[in-house]
């Protein structure tokens, strides 16, 4: 019955987000499986800590609408992909499959998980209605608004509140503990800043004469690798940060 409800409800929200165009259709069905995952294994307690992450970030994305379509960036125009639910969301669906049979351990890790996802897109979407022009985390340089790696004063803040808002709902609902959850979350999206500064691959297209983080440009030409990993992009670091975020948040756990 659990596991029923938790695919209705699922379902649902998926529509919903589908709907008020945050996810694509494909989008949407990622967020059901994460949902169905998490709501199946761990009910409205697991429940709880995915609305955490979700429905701020939703809101934030939202009300940061506007100065993201002032970017030359399509990955932050458009509603999340598939790929993006799945970078988000994967590891805490993971392990929140795994809680009821492999321990709390994993409990904890799912929350930390979020808090990262959470912490991370906070940043983000705060950071870029930051009047302070970003600077790269690595180098202290500045970059332009919406390039990964680029931090803020007022990113980092929402960066912190993020984690925090998730760390929050999951001491309250018994998932794991503030702290470990907290800096789980924290730790995230700082690697998120570090591997976007260094490591994440950054293109050239030489219609736009612009940098962009796609292999393709939303104009249509194809780009050139300028920096960084070719295989490495924007989700492949969103998945490495809430993996930072369920492992930090699980060792801290034990520590405490």
């Amino acid at each position: 019955m659990q596991a029923a409800g938790g695919a209705f409800f699922a379902a649902v929200v998926a529509l919903l987000a589908y709907r008020t165009y945050a996810l694509t259709a494909a989008g949407a069905g990622a967020a059901f499986v994460v949902g169905a995952t998490v709501f199946g294994s761990g009910g409205w307690t697991a429940a709880a800590v995915l609305f955490a992450f979700f429905l701020p970030s939703t809101l934030l994305s939202r009300i940061a609408g506007n100065q993201k379509r002032a970017l030359d960036n399509e990955q932050r125009q458009a509603p999340r992909s598939a790929w993006q639910v799945l970078a988000n969301g994967g590891v805490a669906a993971v392990c929140a499959l795994a809680a009821p049979r492999a321990g709390p351990a994993f409990a904890v890790a799912f929350a930390g998980a979020f808090a990262a996802a959470s912490a991370d897109t906070w940043g983000t979407e705060v950071g870029m209605l930051s009047r302070r022009a970003p600077v790269s985390i690595l180098t202290l340089r500045p970059v332009r608004a919406g390039v990964s790696g680029g931090v803020t004063p007022l990113g980092l803040a929402a960066s912190v509140s993020g984690a925090l808002c998730v760390a929050l709902v999951s001491a309250a609902a018994g998932v794991g503990p503030f702290r470990a959850v907290a800096f789980g979350g924290v730790a995230g999206a700082i690697l998120d800043s570090i591997l976007g500064a260094s490591l994440q691959a950054m293109r050239w297209c030489p219609v736009c004469q612009s940098e962009c983080e796609t292999r393709r440009h939303h104009c249509g030409s194809s780009t050139t690798l300028r920096r960084g990993a070719s295989f490495l992009e924007n989700d492949g670091v969103n998945f490495a940060a809430t993996l930072c975020g369920a492992i930090v948040a699980a060792m801290l756990a034990r520590i405490e």
